[in-house]
């Protein structure tokens, strides 16, 4: 029985040039740096020449990677949004639905207050017309909902998710995690811990405020 042959030359990976390394390692470094900034500042406060400032380039040589500072913040929300799939991706599906949910709130969470999360953009933001349009966001975003939903459903139907709701708002509420000025407050008061903060925020997401 003869061995399966090695990968020829031709079907074999092509190997990136130093040139290119550099490129996408300077394209690494540019998002980073905006993911930084929208979840310090947000988009509307963010500008180009902070951003060329952080990553300690030239705007000219900015412009050569994202030609708008539009294009800069959606390639950061596509990196988000990757993360997120490669979380779903880790858990263990065969887990109660509603531990999936709380999994996911508390990931959303920690990326917040490591302040890794960018802020989602105002209704009349031209980044969110930027961002209808830009597929990979989009499929990511899919995705994501698709698979929450899927998990809320599922919850409702075994009674630990109110069924009465309807699964969009619950979805919604879950997004809201990520952006939740209470993480901040909280983080700002120096009260808690990181722990503290985000059980406490879990608790009045998930069991509301109302004493049982």
């Amino acid at each position: 029985m003869s061995s399966s042959p090695l990968p020829s030359a031709a079907t074999a990976a092509p190997k990136r040039s130093f040139r290119q390394q550099m490129h996408i390692a300077r394209e690494d470094a540019i998002v980073a740096a905006v993911n930084r900034l929208l979840a310090e500042k947000g988009f509307d406060a963010m500008t180009v020449d902070e951003v060329a400032a952080e990553v300690g380039i030239a705007k000219a040589s900015l412009y050569k990677h994202f030609p708008s500072k539009e294009d800069l913040a959606a390639a950061a929300m596509v990196r988000v949004m990757q993360r997120a799939q490669a979380f779903l991706d880790s858990l263990d599906t065969s887990r109660p639905p509603l531990e999936l949910l709380k999994s996911v709130a508390r990931w959303t969470m920690e990326v917040q207050l490591a302040g890794e999360m960018p802020s989602l953009p105002s209704e009349n933001s031209s980044l969110r017309a930027t961002l209808t349009t830009n597929k990979p966001y989009v499929d990511g975003l899919m995705d994501v909902s698709e698979r929450l939903g899927g998990w809320i459903q599922a919850a409702q139907a075994d009674g630990s998710v109110n069924p009465a709701l309807p699964p969009i708002a619950v979805l919604y509420t879950l997004y809201a995690r990520a952006c939740d000025p209470v993480l901040g407050f909280l983080k700002g008061s120096g009260l808690y811990t990181t722990e503290q903060i985000i059980g406490m925020v879990l608790s009045t997401c998930f069991d509301g405020l109302r004493t049982r």
